[in-house]
């Protein structure tokens, strides 16, 4: 075993100049605990003869392991993926004027819960309300952390040990391992199964309705999946109309939250929140951070007597929305309010971008890298809307790279890098990188195929 005399104390590492950048930047505690952990490994590897390290490189690894202990991982990335809504990359980016928004109310105390007028105690329910209502003419309106968040709110106060009727067709589970019949089973309501798991008829709710005297009728988005074939499933009015009949409330939880009509855009209908309120629906909920182009938030609209519920409920404090996620949510309901959406939010902009825009930048790209080829793609909206939908692009293909490990570089860069491979190639698709971006998804492209070619 190699001689420990010869590891220095750390009195001895505290006395080094270099450790006072060290203190400072990182703290005593934490540069400490660094210096500890690096003697201890030392001290191991001693024990198989590796050799003494010498007090520079002692501090050397002390700096690694204080950039290493203090690297956050929630970090901003590049998305070259083609998916619009990437769950997994945060789904929407936020406007600027959101951002902005979002700064000005993090930097400061705010209006979150006083009113101005009165100087006393205000809610945080008002901010967004009156946007949300004049947008869409609901009666009212809430806000909570996340639609999941929303369906779980309106079924603890409106059907807990009631039963809840929903057609099969829609008990989905979506990403994360959500699942529409347990949230509604930790709601405490009963679930009462209408139809079959392809076909559901009028008279299928209508029966239930008479048999089970249910609380709510539920209807579900179907996120990210599509019944075809031999399958069969009443208008939402029609549904809405038997509902009523038997005054019973109505709740759709319409999902993606989309306020404009995708088939203006090459796509196919996504139903609005619009029409779920026309076709009369009680209540509706949805996501901020999908078609909206928002932050995460769950969004609540529809009767104001059903609204005042929600809002009395216990559960509500438990998953109301945050000043930062109001400021962000105001802003982009602002810009649809202004008939700016397409032109200021990111998802819409996106969305709305020309085959021939795409395929300009792609070439700006390739002239700019001097290498790479062009290859004609589809980027999909994702994020649970619009399933099996795809927008035409044009790519950037590197051809001559073992494409997992090019993948791998690229993720390791600063800022990550995330695209995908198609053809065996690693592809780059210019929908998704937002603009300002460019420079750095170039710089990355460039650092890391300099290393070796497979």
């Amino acid at each position: 075993m190699a001689d420990l005399r010869g590891l220095p104390s750390i009195e001895r590492l505290l006395q080094d100049p270099r450790a006072a950048a060290l203190l400072l930047e990182f703290g005593r505690p934490l540069t400490l605990d660094g210096m500890r952990s690096v003697l201890d490994s030392a001290r191991q590897d001693a024990k198989i003869d590796a050799p003494i390290p010498d007090i520079d490189e002692i501090l050397n690894r002390v700096t690694d392991w204080l950039h290493a202990a203090t690297q956050t991982t929630l970090l901003p990335l590049i998305n070259a993926t083609g998916v619009i809504l990437h769950t997994n990359l945060g789904r929407a980016p936020l406007s600027t004027a959101a951002m902005e928004a979002v700064q000005r109310v993090a930097a400061t105390y705010s209006s979150l819960e006083f009113n101005l007028e009165t100087g006393k105690r205000g809610s945080r329910e008002v901010h967004a309300e009156a946007l949300l209502t004049q947008l869409t003419g609901a009666e009212a309106a809430l806000v909570v952390n996340n639609n999941a968040a929303a369906v779980l709110l309106a079924l603890s106060a409106l059907a807990k040990r009631r039963s809840v009727v929903i057609s099969r067709t829609q008990l989905v589970e979506i990403g994360g391992g959500f699942r529409v019949p347990e949230v509604m089973k930790q709601s405490g309501a009963h679930l009462v199964e209408v139809g079959t798991t392809n076909r559901v008829h009028l008279r299928d709710y209508v029966t239930a309705l008479e048999e089970s005297s249910p609380a709510l009728v539920m209807h579900a988005h179907s996120s990210n999946f599509r019944l075809i074939g031999f399958t069969s499933e009443p208008a939402l009015k029609s549904i809405i109309d038997a509902v009523h009949e038997h005054a019973v409330p109505f709740l759709d939880d319409n999902g993606s939250g989309a306020l404009l009509d995708t088939a203006a855009f090459g796509l196919s209908h996504e139903p609005t929140v619009q029409e779920s309120l026309a076709a009369g629906a009680d209540l509706v909920c949805f996501s901020g951070d999908k078609l909206l182009g928002g932050p995460q938030a769950g969004i609540l609209i529809g009767k104001a007597a059903l609204i005042q519920k929600l809002k009395k409920h216990p559960l509500a404090r438990a998953v109301r929305a945050d000043k930062l996620c109001l400021a962000a949510l105001s802003e982009t309901l602002l810009h649809y309010l202004k008939d700016g959406a397409v032109e200021k939010i990111p998802v819409w902009q996106m969305i709305s971008a020309s085959p021939d825009d795409i395929r300009r930048r792609a070439q700006r790209w390739k002239n700019t890298l001097g290498f790479g080829r062009l290859m004609e793609g589809q980027s999909t909206v994702g994020g649970g809307s619009l399933p099996e939908e795809t927008l035409p692009t044009t790519i950037l293909a590197l051809d001559g790279y073992q494409p997992n490990q090019l993948l791998a570089r690229l993720r390791c860069n600063n800022p990550p890098v995330i695209a995908r491979v198609e053809e065996n190639c690693v592809v780059f698709d210019p929908r998704t990188v937002l603009p300002d971006q460019d420079e750095a998804l170039l710089d990355s492209i460039i650092s890391v195929t300099q290393r070796n070619k497979s």
